[in-house]
């Protein structure tokens, strides 16, 4: 078996004890970005199983995309990466004074 040279790790292990390996995250010409591959981006970046700007390169995100997902999370949690759920949050974030 041959395993391509990467740079960084393999696998880390979560929070929640779950390992991820490079093999988990969406594939690099992905274009429909459901709530589940934007968490398993923001969570491997998060977990250093991938570097921020290799992110963004990868998958063609802009900065402010990917800080909306990164902000989305920490603020309400995965389910706020949903496109409905992200309409939601920001009409109450703006909302608020």
């Amino acid at each position: 078996m041959y395993l391509k040279k990467v740079e960084g790790p393999r696998s880390v292990v979560l929070p929640d004890g779950s390992i991820m390996t490079r093999a988990d995250l969406p594939s690099p010409q992905t274009r429909r970005w459901v709530a589940s591959r934007k968490a398993a981006v923001v969570r491997a970046v998060n977990a250093g199983l991938v570097a921020r700007q290799e992110a963004l390169e990868r998958y063609e995100l802009s900065e402010e995309e990917f800080s909306a997902w990164e902000t989305a999370v920490s603020e309400h949690g995965e389910a706020a990466l949903r496109a409905t759920a992200l309409h939601r949050y920001r009409q109450a974030s703006e909302e608020m004074p």
